[in-house]
């Protein structure tokens, strides 16, 4: 069951996109920044990158132990594969909160470079 505690996080979430970073609110700004660099700190984090592999590494010796085209076959290797696309999105989410975080500093420091404060 989803806590209380889940519900507010996934609420209180920054709902930042690249148009609104010039009109953001100081504590937006902040919001975006703190996200940011938490996914930055899980992106750089060695067991989080190790377990991502893991999970990969298990999914592609499933899909390479399915031989035969039945439709359940056909059916195992697409959900496989959408266990792949999600862990993929995951990561990209994870590196757009950074870039954002990026893009809001850059402004904030007027840096025309939102990598230069990587």
């Amino acid at each position: 069951m989803i806590s209380e505690e889940q519900i507010e996080a996934f609420n209180a979430r920054p709902r930042a996109n690249l148009n609104d970073i010039k009109k953001m609110t100081p504590a937006a700004a902040d919001k975006v920044k703190s996200w940011g660099s938490n996914a930055e700190a899980l992106l750089a984090n060695r067991d989080l990158a190790l377990f991502v592999h893991q999970f990969k590494f298990e999914i592609s010796d499933a899909l390479i132990n399915i031989t035969g085209h039945s439709p359940d076959d056909n059916a195992k290797r697409v959900a496989l594969a959408n266990q792949l696309s999600g862990i993929d999105g995951f990561i990209s989410l994870l590196k757009r909160a950074v870039y954002m975080k990026n893009r809001v500093v850059s402004h904030q420091t007027g840096s025309a470079d939102p990598d230069a404060n990587t």
